[in-house]
């Protein structure tokens, strides 16, 4: 946390400043009361919250829930950083998968710790201010991963993971019988794609972003970290050269040099391979869950009907699962009781079934609770919109491994980007996917050597 706060600008600062000074106004009960929740989407799902919100003051008349967004995960955790040290965070903040570890290890103003682990908090309680408590209903996928120390540390609330996304009418037209569930599958659709008369630019696009090669290491049982990925205890030597990472590379580059995968040019471009395949210039996407109902509902507007299946695996290779993404609700520590109760019960709240499954509808993230997926299943939720299952049930194949939960690591996100990097220099420059990796690696490792120094005696 304390590598991040000198990332974020004065001026930046200053504007925060001004808006909790303005936010923190009125009586000390009413500030007992108040309970302000920071995150990372100003979009549609920022406006679901906000209505979230307005219903649960309506149960709950006594407090007040103010939802403010931002822009992405990294600005809001930038602003978090800075309102902490100024000694006014937020009650509630969305913190990404990849900021688990950063999190953990957060203080504040005082150096004490910024975030109490939510399951401490609750205490065994069942039900909080009449709000039924559901974490021991989280599906198993965000159970293991958010776990840590044998307790939850946060509330998992937005959670995803990468599915593959067809335009069927190619398939149809180039003789493809069935979407590609291997990678060598896809190579081969591709081949016969890319022969049509009026066929695609590219074949395939995805983000160049380091979620997807991690996948497919974790989909083979690799590591990212030692120490179990960090599960049995704090990781402190990262692993960007292994055959089961390189294996991805290799292939990610040779579809590149074919002309098969298309890359936007610009790192950690979401909306790029998103719009290639609106506009029908690439026939295969790969993205994120959360991004389903967008993606399938936008391909019906301009005529073209999407197939929604599992992210793809190695043919030959074993299968330890798919990894998370998203991000979870972290409560911050020394809070009186009653707001903390209160910011207790808005988080069931905001997962009870019928909500969990609400969002899970508008948005496409995986209902993330049993209870949610049960209620869906009894509404026909699934009948009427199969590829809206193909999430949970590609999560559920998880064998449980550090491999498949997912690594926590300390500046992850940094990390991260070293890797995007190397994966633009291996595209755009043609550099060696080993060589390129053996220098990532070593730039990553003092990234972490650099951020565990702060956080271990």
């Amino acid at each position: 946390m304390r590598r991040v706060r000198a990332l974020i600008g004065a001026a930046t600062a200053a504007a925060l400043t001004i808006g909790l000074a303005a936010c923190n106004g009125g009586s000390s009960s009413a500030e007992d009361n108040r309970i302000d929740v920071w995150i990372g989407f100003t979009d549609y799902r920022l406006d679901w919250a906000k209505q979230r919100a307005v219903e649960f003051v309506e149960k709950h008349p006594e407090y007040t829930v103010n939802v403010e967004g931002y822009d992405s995960y990294e600005v809001l955790f930038d602003a978090l950083t800075a309102a902490s040290q100024q000694g006014d965070p937020p009650t509630i903040v969305q913190n990404f998968e990849a900021a688990t570890q950063e999190s953990r290890d957060a203080v504040n103003a005082d150096g004490e710790r910024l975030f109490i682990p939510v399951e401490e908090a609750i205490d065994g309680r069942d039900e909080i201010l009449g709000e039924p408590v559901v974490l021991n209903d989280i599906v198993d996928a965000a159970r293991n991963y958010y776990t840590v120390d044998g307790q939850f540390s946060s509330m998992p609330w937005n959670t995803s993971t990468p599915v593959f996304y067809s335009n069927s009418t190619y398939l149809e037209e180039a003789g493809v019988e069935e979407p590609p569930s291997t990678w060598e599958d896809l190579r081969d659709a591709c081949e016969k794609i890319m022969k049509l008369d009026d066929g695609p630019k590219n074949c395939v696009s995805w983000p160049n972003h380091a979620w997807f090669p991690e996948q497919v290491l974790a989909e083979q049982g690799g590591l990212l970290a030692d120490q179990n990925n960090g599960r049995d205890g704090r990781a402190e030597n990262i692993d960007l050269t292994s055959p089961e990472w390189l294996s991805f590379i290799e292939y990610w580059q040779e579809m590149y040099d074919e002309g098969y995968y298309y890359y936007s040019g610009v790192q950690e471009d979401w909306d790029g391979p998103k719009n290639a395949f609106g506009g029908q210039e690439v026939a295969f996407l790969m993205t994120s869950s959360g991004d389903a109902t967008a993606v399938v509902s936008e391909a019906q507007q301009v005529g073209f009907d999407v197939d929604v299946t599992r992210y793809p695996v190695f043919a030959d290779a074993p299968y330890a699962g798919n990894l998370i993404g998203g991000a979870t609700l972290w409560l911050v520590d020394g809070l009186g009781e009653s707001t903390q109760d209160g910011a207790l019960a808005f988080m069931q709240f905001l997962n009870n079934p019928e909500n969990a499954a609400d969002w899970h509808r508008t948005t496409g993230y995986i209902p993330i609770t049993n209870s949610a997926v049960e209620l869906l299943e009894s509404e026909g939720w699934y009948d009427e919109n199969p590829y809206q299952r193909v999430a949970t049930d590609q999560l559920a194949l998880s064998d449980g491994s550090p491999a498949a939960a997912g690594v926590l690591l300390g500046s992850f996100v940094a990390i991260r980007a070293e890797v995007t990097q190397a994966v633009e220099d291996i595209l755009t420059t043609g550099a060696d996917p080993a060589e390129r990796f053996a220098e990532a690696e070593t730039s990553a490792q003092s990234l972490l050597d650099d951020y565990n120094l702060l956080y271990t005696e």
